[in-house]
């Protein structure tokens, strides 16, 4: 990660920590490199979330780019993932998505991709942040060579159109509950599932540039949970601010997380011969009852880092077809660069229809492991996680745990943190193995 930019672009709270100069300095930069890297003026595509700083965003980064010769085609309001497609199927240099995810609306962020659709290269990012620095310039274009910008809400219409394409069946019948999470799912969501035939249910789909994510979306799934229940809906499914995520609600009120979705899908792709290297590609985060009823139907696993950018690696590196994060990201390799929400919960309903079985039935198998999670702060992560004594205390749990539940410490990446994790049986036995290897990192100095 550099100064800036994180895993997932460069966030902050607007004007604050991510400010309008950043947005006019990001777009000066890549519109001059894009054109200079193929001596002919850049295209680039932008998107933004409902945040109220977001509009403000997208013209710095507009300005930005034109001063530098390059043109700015502008989707207006979508999603993470329709910037993503769009970028690579309609042969941009790249795209910029404004959005802060899952965040308050206070923050912003400016999510970069290649031309590809993919997170950008860390090489260019670094490029992009010593501009940024002042460590480099380059030049304002003149006369004919100064860009302009494009209404391009037509590529937030033929990603709707990808949307609608990728189910095998219609909907008729099915009430489906969707929360919107005020944010950039509002315009896209309830069309696609109308389109399908689905009866469709929708709250949280009045963003006033303030209430994105503010208790509703997927952040805050009890509120969708309720609302299925009560209008006795078949399903329900919530996005986040930007909808690269998906958490779903059964008939029952029961939450269907990503480590289900993956569970499901995997499953159905199992069945038809279409999960290739017979595995599913997870995080180190995913439940331990995800790891056992894959066990149970022979499907193998791989497990990464945290973070949707190290899930897509493994995939692409190992051509492993569905890969996510419990959160709810879920990458469906064949048709996307990145999570998709939206395309999530149209593959869950083809799960459904396909089988004739409601979602609480597909889920059953996935039973969740209680888990205690706690951070300890330390003077320095890499003494206290390679400590011989941590290491000996971890192990000694991992050993007396067997094949009942597992332990996983690991080093925060934003924060002087170690967090110590356990999933096992009961609530108490975590707490009991969570404290035994805080204890050790406490004895042996590390605290901060």
């Amino acid at each position: 990660m550099g100064k800036y930019f994180g895993t997932d672009g460069f966030r902050g709270e607007a004007n604050k920590n991510l400010t309008f100069e950043h947005a006019v300095q990001i777009g000066r930069y890549l519109g001059w490199y894009y054109g200079a890297r193929q001596n002919k003026k850049a295209k680039v595509v932008i998107g933004k979330d409902t945040r109220r700083s977001s509009y403000m965003f997208e013209y710095a980064l507009c300005t930005g780019l034109m001063a530098s010769g390059a043109d700015a085609y502008i989707m207006h309001v979508t999603t993470t993932p329709s910037v993503a497609y769009i970028t690579r199927v309609d042969d941009f240099d790249c795209g910029i998505m404004i959005s802060a995810s899952h965040n308050p609306y206070y923050d912003n962020g400016i999510k970069l991709l290649n031309g590809h659709g993919e997170k950008m290269d860390e090489e260019t990012i670094l490029k992009v942040e010593d501009y940024l620095d002042g460590k480099c310039e380059v030049p304002v274009a003149e006369g004919h060579e100064i860009g302009r910008t494009v209404d391009y809400v037509a590529g937030r219409n033929r990603y709707i159109g990808f949307l609608i394409s990728m189910s095998k069946y219609s909907f008729k019948g099915v009430k489906v509950g969707l929360d919107v999470a005020n944010g950039a799912a509002w315009m896209i969501a309830r069309g696609v599932f109308e389109a399908l035939g689905a009866k469709v249910y929708v709250m949280n789909d009045q963003p006033d540039g303030y209430n994105i994510n503010t208790d509703c979306g997927s952040t805050h799934i009890g509120h969708l949970q309720k609302f299925v229940v009560e209008n006795g809906l078949d399903v329900g499914f919530a996005y986040d601010g930007d909808a690269d995520r998906c958490l779903c609600v059964d008939e029952k009120g029961n939450v269907v997380t990503g480590d289900h979705t993956l569970y499901i899908y995997g499953l159905y792709m199992k069945e038809r011969g279409k999960l290739l290297n017979n595995k599913v590609v997870t995080t180190v985060m995913s439940n331990f009852g995800l790891y056992k009823a894959l066990d149970k139907v022979g499907i193998e696993y791989e497990k990464t880092k945290v973070g949707d950018k190290y899930v897509y690696e493994n995939m692409v590196k190992t051509g492993n077809r569905i890969g996510g994060e419990q959160s709810g990201h879920t990458i469906f390799l064949k048709y996307e660069t990145t999570g998709d929400g939206i395309l999530t919960s149209l593959k869950l309903m083809e799960v459904m229809l396909a089988k004739g079985k409601p979602m609480s039935e597909l889920a059953a198998p996935v039973v969740f492991y209680p888990q205690v999670l706690k951070n300890v702060r330390v003077k320095s992560k890499p003494d206290a996680q390679n400590d011989p004594d941590v290491q000996a205390a971890v192990k000694r749990v991992a050993d007396e745990l067997g094949d009942t539940g597992r332990i996983l410490v690991r080093e925060s990446g934003t924060e002087p943190v170690i967090r110590v994790m356990v999933e096992a049986d009961t609530d108490e036995i975590c707490e009991k193995y969570v404290d035994s290897v805080i204890d050790v990192i406490k004895a042996k100095g590390h605290l901060a």
